[in-house]
């Protein structure tokens, strides 16, 4: 069994604003520049309904389900996790929360990417806006029933939509029985 050479220097293969390729000995791998993290933010109202978000994703080259997120420290200085997710949230959905709390730290692709995500909850929404995001994202939001996510996930499959992988979060309650 060879064991990796986790003592070799990082090297940067090529940077760009957004993003950095390094290896360390034999493994390559893709992390955000300047620090940047994710805030990923799961909504769900009081009637049981969670929000989601659908727009297209360039390195797929199609439309991706998701829940809402967004970048933490890429264009606010002093950004934190709770900032983001509040601003983050009404952009995208057009709800605002009362609470916002903070589920923990996660990786969902460590052998081939350094970027994690804190997720947080959100509590105590109310509708302010029509979502969609900024100008260019063209984001379409999903109020979905938690008790249909099931089918709603399996539909837009069918329909030809990615779907992110932290939805598993959403799905794993029918998948364990």
């Amino acid at each position: 069994m060879t064991v990796p050479d986790f003592d070799a220097p990082v090297e940067t293969m090529w940077e760009g604003k957004w993003i950095v390729a390094r290896r360390q000995g034999r493994w390559e791998y893709v992390a955000r520049t300047r620090g940047i993290q994710a805030a990923v933010i799961l909504a769900i109202d009081a009637e049981q309904h969670v929000l989601l978000v659908e727009q297209y994703r360039v390195p797929l080259g199609q439309r991706c389900l998701e829940l809402p997120a967004g970048l933490i420290g890429d264009e606010h200085d002093g950004d934190t996790p709770h900032a983001a997710a509040i601003r983050e949230l009404e952009e995208e959905t057009g709800y605002q929360a009362d609470r916002i709390e903070e589920l923990g730290r996660f990786f969902s692709s460590p052998g081939m990417v350094s970027e994690g995500f804190t997720l947080l909850r959100a509590h105590g929404l109310t509708r302010i806006g029509d979502g969609g995001g900024v100008a260019g994202e063209d984001i379409l939001v999903h109020r979905v029933p938690l008790s249909e996510i099931g089918d709603f996930v399996a539909a837009k499959r069918a329909a030809g939509v990615a779907m992110d992988v932290k939805l598993l979060l959403l799905l794993a309650q029918d998948w364990l029985r």
